[in-house]
């Protein structure tokens, strides 16, 4: 008879941080019988399989991945295992870092060695004892995790290393740098933990743009009803200042929607009956009637949450080098250790004592302390000199990516841009510059649009006086505001709104269609059917965004942008900065671009919005701007606190000159126990020698690595086009 279908499980799996801890589950899982479909996200934490619980019960499951050193959590809808696990998502998601496994693991073997060391102070007979004692107990947890993954596919995984280097240490009585090795082991296992735990928090700040409930209309009434319930056709009344809870059609009622959030775009979107609405935009002015054309779960920012989750689990795991390395590294050194014990004295007759006297040698020579240290230290060291120039990198796995991109992909509004509009000319028709900005500020004076926020601005940086009105603005959406003011009613609007009031002559026409061509919008001041002057505004690229580009271009790196504002504007921008653009890009297109720039090497993608974030998360590396919002912060592997475009150059050269030292420090160990190996083998070397073969090693890793912290930013002038200040174009240098 047979058995019943397999059914899906899925897990949250704490502790999942890395490409190597999704690989120690799926060989510990494949493994049980019953079990197939396995499929890790370590972006997400989550695991899910198909299991034949004939054969394998969910309990087994759950205790083969607690053997392996992870913590299984049952997902909100899924069947619990064990009772004592309660229902829903855990509350350890929100645990703050120290009361994590891994936390506590820091602070475990940091209280040991500093105790040991206050015991080796006071009494140093016994200080190697102090030392043995606090890396055996340190050892306890790591060592149980490596035996684990021994016994369920994963013999030779970064536990095992681990326990091999701290143990070779303490068996060559190096106690003190095995305590050191498995607290400094401890301290970046947490910080990958950390890391992962802030990305996957980005998910929740995308989901709070869309508002909980929706004024539906039914029955000739309005009710407030979650958004979950909204079905296609519904309609639904979005006020000025509401969020729209789901995308849809304008089918009554004119208003301007900002639409940033989704698009990037910095001026607000006029919107009338016809034009598309995306969820989360928010509404400026007047009141919309909107026809639902997706449900909650299909609506824009939804497509967006599930692109970044997708984006997160289809990147390909970033194996950490030593992990790899000890795969055969740990496995062939015993295996030579071994040979020269055995080999000479059975084959050629040799002396056995003094062959074995040099197999110890060689084990003690293949400690693999130094090896253990070199990335991490290097790694450690570029994160520190980076956090002090205001870049923040998120782990060594980004840090080490950086280095290797072939492309930049930027985005452009609050990216490249300054991300608000600025007044840029201002055209007399009649009077002067300073008149014409001082009525259309008096006319937008108690406007909250971004244009007439910037023409004020503009006005009071200035120091213009600005005329009396009389009685409130009033305000046409997506045209016009006028006021009255001393000479009558002004009015400042579209161009559009200008040639339905007035003819425009050809050569003001011109000019129009000129600021238009370079990327800016205008506005035309008008009194009654007098056209007074024009006022061109745009969001102008940030004063060091050439500086930066240039010298990405300079370090060989091609640059490209991403948007999506209109072409024209984007050409107008690009062109001024030195790099390629792709206009009109929503998010799931500007995602395909990153997959197609992806094709040709590494890629890099900055940005600051939420519409950036799925390109963020599947970029081989993504860069947030400080001033950007959470979700992009948090999505990002890296974030520009200065919030500075050179900043991504310097994140660049930062990386190249870590993955520099990180092959130093391989260099260093391996090419000291290639040289111990054959003096070794020569009968040169004693014992003490092969001790000091490893020590010397890990001494001179490290101290290559703290070469790292002397990196400074230079300041330096420059002759570039566009007179970039000294400031634009700091350098990252090593001195000394």
């Amino acid at each position: 008879m047979a058995g019943a279908p397999a059914s899906a499980l899925k897990l949250r799996v704490e502790g999942m941080d890395c490409g190597a801890c999704a690989l120690k589950i799926e060989n510990g899982l494949k493994r049980l019988p019953g079990v197939s479909d396995i499929n890790v996200n370590v972006g997400l934490e989550m695991l899910s399989l198909l299991l034949d619980e004939d054969r394998t019960s969910r309990t087994a499951i759950e205790e083969r991945i607690r053997s392996l050193g992870y913590t299984p959590h049952p997902v909100d809808g899924e069947p619990i295992a064990d009772a004592n696990v309660p229902l829903g998502r855990p509350e350890t998601v929100d645990r703050t870092w120290w009361r994590t496994r891994k936390g506590q693991l820091v602070l475990g073997t940091g209280a040991l060695l500093v105790l040991a060391f206050v015991v080796a102070t006071i009494a140093p007979d016994v200080a190697e004892w102090a030392y043995v004692a606090a890396a055996g107990l340190g050892l306890i947890p790591i060592a149980r995790r490596a035996v684990a993954g021994a016994r369920h596919g994963t013999p030779f995984s970064i536990e095992t290393l681990m326990s091999v280097a701290a143990i070779g240490a303490i068996a060559i009585g190096e106690g003190a740098e095995a305590a050191v090795v498995v607290f400094l082991f401890a301290v970046g296992e947490l910080l990958e933990n950390i890391a992962a735990g802030r990305a996957r928090s980005g998910i929740a700040a995308l989901m709070n743009l869309v508002p909980r409930v929706a004024r539906l209309e039914r029955d000739g009434a309005v009710l407030e009803v979650p958004v979950e319930r909204l079905g296609i056709g519904n309609v639904v009344v979005v006020r000025p200042g509401d969020r729209v809870p789901s995308d849809g059609e304008v089918i009554e009622g004119t208003s301007e929607l900002d639409e940033a959030p989704v698009t990037g775009e910095s001026v607000p979107v006029l919107k009338e009956p016809g034009s598309a609405v995306f969820a989360g935009s928010i509404n400026a002015n007047g009141v919309l009637r909107v026809r639902i054309t997706r449900t909650a779960a299909d609506n824009t920012i939804a497509r967006i949450i599930h692109l970044v989750e997708e984006a997160q689990g289809s990147k390909a795991p970033t194996a950490r080098f030593i992990d790899r390395f000890s795969t055969y590294y740990t496995p062939a050194a015993m295996a030579v250790a071994a040979l020269i014990m055995v080999a000479p004295p059975l084959l050629f007759g040799a002396e056995w004592s003094t062959w074995i006297y040099r197999g110890l040698a060689t084990l003690l020579i293949a400690c693999p302390c130094a090896l253990v240290i070199s990335t991490p230290a290097a790694i450690a060291s570029g994160l520190a000199v980076g956090a002090r120039r205001g870049l923040l990198v998120k782990g060594g796995a980004a840090l080490e990516t950086l280095g290797k991109v072939r492309t930049v992909a930027f985005d452009k509004t609050g990216t490249l841009t300054v991300g608000r509009p600025r007044v840029t000319d201002v055209i007399a028709i009649e009077g002067d510059d300073a008149e014409i900005l001082a009525k259309a500020a008096a006319v937008e004076s108690e406007s909250s649009h971004p244009l007439g926020a910037a023409i004020v601005e503009a006005a009071e940086a200035r120091g213009l006086e600005l005329p009396k009105t009389f009685g409130g603005a009033m305000a046409v959406p997506g045209k016009a505001v006028t006021a009255r003011l001393r000479e009558g009613f002004v009015s400042i609007g579209s161009p559009r709104y200008a040639a339905e009031q007035a003819e425009i002559p050809e050569e003001i026409g011109a000019r129009l269609r000129s600021l238009e061509l370079e990327g800016k919008t205008a506005v035309v001041l008008l009194s009654g059917k007098r056209i007074l002057g024009i006022i061109a505004l745009r969001d102008e690229p940030r004063e060091d965004a050439a500086a930066g580009v240039a010298r990405l271009n300079e370090l060989g790196v091609r640059t490209v942008m991403l948007t999506g504002d209109n072409a024209r504007t984007a050409d107008a921008i690009a062109g001024g900065l030195g790099l390629e653009a792709k206009a009109e890009l929503l998010p799931d297109a500007k995602l395909a671009e990153i997959g197609a720039l992806r094709a040709h090497g590494g890629i890099a993608m900055v940005g600051d919005g939420i519409n950036d974030a799925p390109a963020l998360a599947a970029a081989s590396v993504g860069i947030a701007m400080g001033g950007g919002t959470e979700v992009a912060l948090e999505t990002a592997d890296a974030a520009l606190l200065k919030n500075r475009v050179t900043g991504v150059a310097e994140l660049v050269e930062l990386s190249r000159a870590t993955l520099g030292n990180i092959w130093q420090n391989i260099a260093l160990a391996l090419g000291l126990k290639a040289v111990f190996l054959i003096t070794t083998l020569t009968g040169t070397t004693t014992l003490w020698m092969a001790i000091l073969a490893d020590t010397g090693a890990t001494v001179l890793v490290t101290i290559n690595a703290l070469r790292l912290l002397r990196f400074r930013a230079d300041r330096a002038s420059t002759s570039r086009s566009g007179g970039a200040s000294a400031v634009e174009n700091e350098r990252i240098g090593v001195t000394g």
